[in-house]
């Protein structure tokens, strides 16, 4: 259950909040998360729902202490290209991700979860997930039906949303 002690590990590393200097949150506060096929066929879907839910209670109280007057987010989704959970913690709304494309924001954090725990060969892209060399004039159909990432967003700024 290595997981569960990595997500619980997030609420005490360093986080930075610099409203005027994303890329610092960025890069100090995003985590990259994995487990063994053998920790994702033993996990429930609750039991890591559970454990970022308390760390991002602590995150929350953490925040608080540093006196920090702000909106601020944790937020957690599923990259599927390179099989990981992925969290982060920014002095923005949950509507104002720094995502560079297209995202769903939701209160249930169960199917990111889901999908985790369910890739079956994470980081693994198969051959009916690949498209042949097209001509650059017409728009790929991944463009085309490019599907938002789904994020699960907890407020824990002392601010309101």
């Amino acid at each position: 259950m290595v997981l569960l002690t990595w997500i619980s590990e997030v609420a005490d590393e360093p986080l930075a909040l610099e409203p005027a200097d994303r890329q610092v949150e960025w890069e100090t506060n995003t985590w990259w998360l994995s487990a063994e096929d053998e920790d994702r066929r033993s996990l429930s879907v609750s039991a890591v729902v559970a454990a970022f839910e308390r760390t991002a209670s602590a995150i929350q109280v953490r925040i608080r202490e540093l006196g920090f007057p702000g909106v601020a987010t944790f937020y957690v989704w599923h990259e599927e290209q390179t099989g990981q959970l992925r969290c982060s913690t920014g002095s923005v709304a949950a509507e104002a991700l720094p995502f560079g494309g297209a995202y769903e924001q939701s209160d249930d954090l169960g199917p990111v979860i889901e999908g985790f725990l369910a890739d079956s060969e994470p980081g693994v892209t198969g051959w009916s997930g690949l498209e042949g060399v097209q001509n650059h004039s017409e728009p790929t159909r991944a463009k085309r039906e490019a599907v938002p990432i789904r994020v699960w967003a907890s407020s824990v700024g002392a601010a309101p949303r």
